[in-house]
């Protein structure tokens, strides 16, 4: 059963990760046509920067919410990762407190706000800034879950630096 969960998992994550290669490429295309229009052409492409914007948004917090791994963020961790697995346990439920309050609390008003925008479209593609921003609330909501996994594996007795050692031990595998 775990084995299946884990390629489940994988094939999630393979999923995800394609998905965020698409927006970087379609980012990249937009931005080759933007510079093409403008120094080539000599025409505005307001369009060709528009997407560009809208899939840099979208790659990062997609990016952050789905394909980021805990043990790919960037962080300073000399504190961290010199004390004993037992007080790094600690830290890191109280970290994933912290974090999952923060964004309970922020939720509400990140979904009013949110919704309030469908007021409102981008100048060229005309996108509603509610479907835009939609990604913001579904990170929110990503980063909520990711750290209550966190917070309780850590409180189960994990060591959240053995568990990357153990997720890299499992890719080699496959």
């Amino acid at each position: 059963m775990r084995q299946k969960i884990l390629r489940f998992a994988t094939r999630l994550r393979h999923g995800a990760d394609a998905i965020a290669a698409i927006m970087l490429a379609v980012m990249f295309i937009s931005f080759l046509v933007t510079v093409l229009f403008r120094y080539v052409f000599n025409l505005p492409a307001g369009w060709a920067s528009e997407l560009s914007t809208v899939m840099w948004i979208w790659l990062v917090l997609f990016g952050a919410a789905f394909t980021l791994r805990e043990r790919d963020e960037i962080r300073f961790d000399i504190l961290y990762s010199n004390v004993r697995p037992s007080i790094r346990r600690v830290m890191a439920m109280i970290f994933s407190i912290g974090i999952v309050s923060l964004f309970l609390i922020s939720l509400p008003a990140v979904y009013d706000y949110v919704t309030f925008m469908k007021v409102q479209d981008t100048s060229y593609l005309h996108i509603r800034f509610d479907w835009l921003y939609s990604i913001y609330v579904i990170f929110c909501v990503a980063i909520i879950i990711r750290y209550v996994w966190i917070g309780i594996r850590a409180a189960l007795g994990h060591d959240p630096m053995a568990r990357s050692d153990i997720i890299k031990e499992e890719e080699r595998r496959g």
